[in-house]
C-alpha cells in the first residue's frame, strides 16, 4: 500500500504542475485546445464537458487519464471545473475555484487506489498574454496549499488517521514564457516567501507511527525547458530521442525541518536547519546532471537506539554528478563530486574516544572532484537491457578516463591532499586482476600523519606494531616534504603495468 500511496502522491503532484504551466492561450477556447494538445503530447487523455456562456468557456468534469507502462496500468486525476475567460484586451484568464477537491485514482498488479486533494488558493487568476506563437502568463496567490482528504485502497476506506499531507506556499508568483515553434519552450520563474509541508501516517497493525515536518524560506526558482509534441505516449527514451530537456535551479535563503518515526518499543527523530542551499537539475538526451549544496547546517539526532542525543554542524555541503544517458561507442564525459566541509561532532562523542583531550578537536573535512571519459553500451531506458546488465550479460559500459582535480581529507589534525591523472586500458582486463589497466600518475601531500600516529600509541587505540607498518608503508610510498611532519608521494603506472613510488619502481 505504501508503494502505490508514494506513486499516487507523485503523480498528482506532477499533474498540478503540468495544468499551471500548459493553459495560455489568446481565446477561451483555444487556450483550452492548447491545453488538451499539450498533454495530449505528453501522454495523457484529457476530457471534459464544454459550456460558452458570453466571453466564459467552462470546462466540467475534467479527466487526465495517465498509462503507466510500466505498470501495466493508468493513473487518472480529475478537476470539477476550470474557466476561461476572454478578458477583451487580447488576454485571457484562467480561473480555478478558491477551494476544490482534485481526486486521482490509480491501479496496479491488481491493486487500486484512490483519493482526492483539496486545493485552496486565493482565487486570483493566471493571466495570459502574447500571441499564438508566444504567449507568456503570470499567477500570484497570498496562498496556496494542498491538503489530502480522503483515501481508499481496494475499495475500502482508509480511516482519516492513518494518513495525512498538507503542503502550504505563501506569496507565491510565478511566470511563464512559452514559444510553440515544432516544440514547446518554456522560461519559467517562481518565487515563494515560504513553503511549508506537514505528512504523517500511522499503522495500527504494526504500532508503527512517522511524522515529517519542516519549512523552507526565500524560494526562487529559475530554468527552462523543451517538449517535443507529436509524440504518443510518455515513453522516457522516446520523449528524449525527440528533443526533451530541461534545466531549471531552486535555492531557498533556510530551512528546518523535522523527522520522527515510532515502530513498537523502537524509535527515533531528527531535527534540523541551514541557512540555505540551492539543487540544480539538467537533464537532455545525452546526459544528467545534478548539483545540490547546503550550508551551515545543524543536525540534532536522537532515539531508543542512540545512547545520547547526537549534535552534528557542517558549514558545507554538496553533491555534483554528471552522468551520460545516451548509449554510444564514443567516448563521454562524467563527472562527481563530494563536499563534507567543517564537519563537527560534539565533545561528549570525542570524549568517548579521546577523553584526555590529546587529539585536535578541529572539524573535519572531506572534498573529492572527479571528471572522466567513459561508454555507455546499454540503452538506460531500456528494462530488457537494465535487467541483462543486472543479470552480468551485458557490460553496462566501459571507464577510458579519470582526473582527480580535488582530494582533500583532514581530521584530528592530519591532512591528505591529491590531485591524479589516468587513463585505462580497457582491451587489458589481466595486468590488474580484471580491472581495465591504469596509466597515468598522482601526486599526494599527506602532512601531521607521524603526529597523530604517535598520539594514538599514547591513547591505547594503536599498538607499537601496526604503527611500525603504517611507518614502513609510508616511508615506502613517500618522501619527505617541505615542513615538519610532511610527506609527498608521486605515484606513476606505466602502460606496461609497471608502478613507480617516487622513482621507484614497486611493481
Amino acid at each position: 500500500m505504501s508503494v502505490i500511496i508514494a506513486r499516487g502522491s507523485a503523480a498528482a503532484a506532477i499533474l498540478i504542475v503540468s495544468a499551471q504551466g500548459a493553459l495560455a492561450d489568446l481565446s477561451a477556447q483555444d487556450v483550452w485546445a492548447d491545453w488538451k494538445a499539450y498533454l495530449t503530447s505528453t501522454g495523457y487523455t484529457v476530457s471534459g464537458t464544454e459550456s460558452i456562456s458570453g466571453s466564459t468557456l467552462t470546462v466540467s468534469d475534467v479527466a487526465m487519464v495517465m498509462p503507466i507502462p510500466e505498470e501495466d496500468s493508468t493513473g487518472t486525476v480529475n478537476f470539477p471545473e476550470i474557466q476561461f475567460v476572454e478578458n477583451g484586451d487580447g488576454t485571457v484568464n484562467v480561473l480555478l475555484p478558491k477551494e476544490f477537491p482534485m481526486g486521482f485514482d490509480f491501479s496496479a498488479d491488481g491493486e487500486s487506489f484512490s483519493g482526492k486533494l483539496i486545493y485552496a488558493h486565493d482565487g486570483s487568476p493566471m493571466t495570459v498574454t502574447g500571441d499564438a506563437e508566444s504567449m507568456s502568463y503570470d499567477y500570484s496567490s497570498s496562498k496556496v496549499t494542498m491538503t489530502l482528504d480522503g483515501l481508499t485502497a481496494d475499495g475500502e476506506a482508509v480511516p482519516a488517521d492513518i494518513a495525512k499531507a498538507q503542503i502550504t506556499l505563501h506569496d507565491v508568483a510565478t511566470r511563464t514564457d512559452m514559444k510553440i515553434a515544432g516544440a514547446r519552450r518554456y522560461e519559467q520563474s517562481l518565487t515563494a516567501s515560504s513553503f511549508n509541508y506537514d505528512m504523517g501516517f500511522n499503522d495500527p497493525e504494526s504500532n508503527g507511527s512517522g511524522s515529517f515536518k519542516g519549512a523552507l524560506q526565500g524560494l526562487r526558482f529559475a530554468g527552462t525547458s523543451t517538449v517535443p509534441t507529436g509524440l504518443e505516449g510518455p515513453d522516457m527514451a522516446a520523449l528524449l530521442e525527440a528533443g526533451f530537456a530541461f534545466d531549471g535551479t531552486f535555492t531557498f535563503a533556510g530551512g528546518n525541518g523535522a523527522v520522527s518515526g515510532v515502530d513498537g518499543s523502537e524509535s527515533f527523530a531528527m531535527e534540523s536547519n541551514s541557512q540555505g542551499g540551492s539543487i540544480a537539475v539538467a537533464m537532455d538526451k545525452q546526459q544528467l546532471t545534478y548539483d545540490v549544496s547546503q550550508i551551515n547546517t545543524n543536525v540534532n539526532i536522537s532515539g531508543s537506539e542512540i545512547p545520547f542525543p547526537l549534535a552534528l554542524s557542517m558549514a558545507e555541503t554538496g553533491f555534483k554528478l554528471m552522468m551520460p544517458l545516451a548509449k554510444s561507442n564514443e567516448e563521454q564525459d562524467f563527472a562527481l563530486g563530494v563536499t563534507l566541509r567543517d564537519f563537527a561532532v560534539p565533545d561528549m562523542l570525542w570524549g568517548m574516544v579521546d577523553p584526555t583531550g590529546q587529539l585536535p578537536h578541529d572539524p573535519a573535512t572531506v572534498v573529492l572532484e572527479l571528471v572522466g571519459k567513459g561508454k555507455v553500451l546499454f540503452d538506460l531506458f531500456d528494462p530488457e537491457a537494465m535487467e541483462a546488465v543486472e543479470t552480468g550479460d551485458e557490460q553496462p559500459g566501459e571507464l577510458n578516463a579519470l582526473t582527480v582535480k580535488q582530494l582533500q581529507v583532514s581530521a584530528a589534525g592530519a591532512e591528505l591532499t591529491g590531485t591524479g591523472d589516468f587513463t585505462f586500458n580497457n582491451e587489458d582486463l589481466v595486468s590488474f586482476d580484471g580491472m581495465p589497466a591504469p596509466s597515468g600518475e598522482a601526486n599526494l601531500k599527506l602532512t601531521g600523519a607521524n603526529t597523530l600516529i604517535d598520539k594514538l600509541i599514547q591513547m591505547g587505540l594503536m599498538s607499537d606494531s601496526d604503527a611500525m607498518g603504517a611507518r614502513m608503508m609510508m616511508g615506502m610510498l613517500a618522501v619527505p616534504g617541505d615542513g615538519d611532519d610532511t610527506l609527498t608521494s608521486k605515484i606513476e603506472i606505466s602502460e606496461d603495468g609497471q608502478i613507480h613510488a617516487n622513482g621507484q619502481r614497486i611493481k
